[in-house]
């Protein structure tokens, strides 16, 4: 049923004139190119229970790479150094450089790739503002993509599949050929992401998000996953993309395995070019 429900989303989602969005219409959040780009960045440690205490325990640091005798900076957030646990929530927030009103539709790019697992990392956009957003932490999401490999209180073990949020809880994005649940991220690897985010209200048919990736068995931009739920559905202006992680309890901690992010894009209603390389043509 879920594969039949994907590729009916996938043909009806290709009806659509992506409301005349061009590969010149994406909305720089954040590259990382700039050397004090953290600064722009709110770090918090909410849930702080390391014993013994490290104060601000997450590290949220900006790094560089080199890729075909180019350098690129990227992000790499951690909930805390090897072998301290204790910190539940490692939250690092930063203002939408547009607000999306409620009734818009955007599109959201983003580049991720695992440093390591095991890890619990979840990211995506708020509508709340920043005391809201540490108040409520992970319920302070709406659209949420989570990389993971944790086994959760059910049971359930996760493999490190990209997840989105369902209501009752995650579910793993899906091979549209096969209908299987896609494979684990691969460590190393570049992942590219576009979620396509319906802010009208739930009574419109909002509240939900779609995901296309490209990237691991994704050779080519797939749909992998079609009316993802909001986490909330607070139906208000989303304002900040989010980023949280943590260690686990102290008592079972999940690893402190890292997520890299580059390439922090916006685009007004659905624009599923890619913005790197139209931006340097």
């Amino acid at each position: 049923m879920k594969y039949l429900h994907l590729l009916l989303g996938a043909y009806l989602f290709f009806q659509v004139p992506a409301s005349q969005a061009k590969s010149t219409d994406w909305i720089l959040i954040d590259d990382f190119e700039s050397e004090d780009a953290v600064n722009a960045w709110t770090l918090v440690d909410t849930k702080n229970e390391t014993e013994p205490r490290v104060e601000n325990p997450q590290i949220t640091i900006r790094r560089t790479e080199t890729i075909n005798g180019k350098e690129n900076a990227y992000l790499l957030k951690k909930p805390a150094a090897e072998g301290i646990v204790g910190n539940r929530k490692a939250l690092t927030f930063k203002r939408l450089p547009r607000v999306v009103e409620v009734g818009e539709v955007y599109t959201f790019y983003t580049r991720i790739q695992v440093e390591s697992f095991p890890n619990n990392h979840a990211f995506g956009i708020s509508n709340l503002d920043a005391e809201g957003i540490k108040q409520h932490d992970y319920n302070a999401f709406e659209p949420t993509l989570r990389v993971t490999d944790k086994t959760e209180s059910s049971g359930l073990v996760n493999t490190g599949t990209l997840m989105v949020k369902v209501d009752g809880g995650y579910e793993n994005i899906v091979d549209p050929e096969s209908g299987a649940d896609a494979k684990p991220l691969r460590p190393g690897q570049w992942y590219e992401i576009w979620y396509v985010v319906n802010n009208a209200p739930a009574s419109l048919g909002g509240q939900t998000y779609d995901v296309f990736v490209r990237g691991g068995e994704f050779t080519r931009q797939t749909q992998v996953y079609r009316l993802a739920d909001f986490r909330m559905k607070r139906e208000a202006p989303l304002s900040h993309f989010l980023m949280n992680c943590n260690t686990g309890p102290r008592r079972a901690p999940y690893g402190n395995g890292g997520l890299m992010y580059d390439d922090l894009y916006m685009s007004a209603g659905v624009n599923l070019f890619d913005p790197k390389v139209e931006l340097i043509q």
